[in-house]
């Protein structure tokens, strides 16, 4: 029998939902949200298919315990009751990092160095030996004290997986892969769609709308680091990457237009693409957003347009704001998402969204702004 790992997905704040629903999707057991995170279960496989396979995550950690620490000694016995054998070899690396918040214990320095003491002296113990390598391979250990409740991980993901390998390039200020995964979700993204980002530079929210259409694992061309632990057998990563190739949907008629001012950021979109796998389902040309028409009888539209903290003086998005209220007219079979931190987007845009979803791009606080309905 397989063991069993109780496992947290990291994710973007307002994105817990999509991670739950699609952990389950994955055969994962008891999926519980919680702020900025999803609690969940199951064994190698699920570890290695959520790396895998999960499009909204930024990683996954092994949850060794949780246990509350007011004092330092508190916090060394808590780690040492972990054993600590069962998922280090003996050469192993462990680097230590965290966070604090609203706890008796608020210096991240000094809780790491506790945390790697503890470790050491389990590992000694275990092992029979007082020196330990350390030239093994990555355990990165991380910990979450949060109102005095430590909760100790192991890191399973390495890069995080908003890398999925194939943006080497970008222009800049670029969406994050993952975010870009969500607006797809959120605009409902179908094998028979056809979607559209008029102001699309490297391309990252048509690619991720391509994957989602033709089932396409995001994860399917890297790698991880939990990949060369003796823990997990390599015969599961294989096995995960074939279900998730068998899986994949090229019998659809998926296909996305992206138009963009910059001639080299349509380059870099178009060589992203082809290195995604879906290069042959997106045409890029150059075209400026001015002379955006809805040229196809059905269309999804999902833009990041650029904007005050990020290109733009806030004027000039705010220009882009008004001609895209002109540009993306009410009509049958077709949606926009737009992105934007400006509270002011709907007034300038000229309509109230149908429907509105607060997220985080980066640190900064944005919202989804959903039209749908003719």
């Amino acid at each position: 029998m397989k063991k069993e790992f109780t496992m947290v997905s990291t994710c973007l704040l307002g994105v817990e939902g999509l991670v739950a629903n699609e952990l389950k999707f994955m055969g994962a057991n008891d999926v519980s949200a919680e702020n900025g995170r999803v609690v969940f279960k199951g064994d190698s496989n699920i570890l290695a298919r959520a790396n895998i396979c999960s499009r909204y995550a930024e990683r996954i950690l092994i949850l060794l315990d949780t246990f509350n620490a007011k004092s330092f000694q508190q916090l060394f016995d808590g780690v040492s009751r972990i054993n600590w054998s069962d998922y280090l070899d003996e050469k192993d690396k462990f680097p230590v990092k965290g966070t604090c918040l609203s706890s008796q214990l608020m210096s991240v320095p000094d809780c790491q160095k506790i945390i790697k003491k503890s470790v050491a002296k389990s590992l000694s113990n275990a092992y029979g030996n007082d020196w330990l390598p350390e030239d093994g391979e990555l355990h990165q250990i991380q910990f979450l004290i949060l109102k005095d409740k430590v909760s100790i991980m192991i890191d399973t993901t390495g890069v995080g997986l908003y890398k999925r390998g194939y943006r080497e390039n970008s222009n800049d200020a670029p969406i994050k892969e993952t975010l870009a995964a969500v607006l797809s979700d959120l605009s409902r993204v179908r094998k028979n769609h056809t979607v559209i980002d008029p102001m699309c530079g490297s391309g990252t929210i048509l690619i991720e709308s391509a994957l989602k259409a033709l089932n396409i694992a995001p994860g399917l061309n890297r790698g991880f680091v939990s990949e060369n632990w003796s823990q997990i057998p390599n015969e599961v990563w294989e096995e995960e990457r074939q279900r998730a190739k068998s899986q994949i949907n090229k019998d659809c008629d998926f296909k996305a237009f992206g138009y963009d001012i910059d001639r080299d950021a349509l380059n870099i979109a178009r060589e992203n693409a082809y290195k995604a796998g879906v290069g042959d389902r997106i045409t890029f040309e150059q075209r400026n957003i001015k002379d955006f028409s809805g040229d196809f009888p059905r269309g999804t539209v999902i833009t990041n347009p650029p904007y005050g903290e990020r290109l733009l003086d806030i004027d000039k998005a705010r220009e882009l704001y008004k001609i895209m209220g002109q540009k993306f007219a009410k009509k049958d079979g077709w949606s926009y998402t737009i992105i934007s931190p400006d509270d002011e987007f709907e007034k300038i845009f000229g309509r109230k969204a149908d429907k509105r979803r607060k997220l985080y791009n980066g640190m900064l606080k944005c919202q989804a702004f959903m039209y749908f309905k003719k």
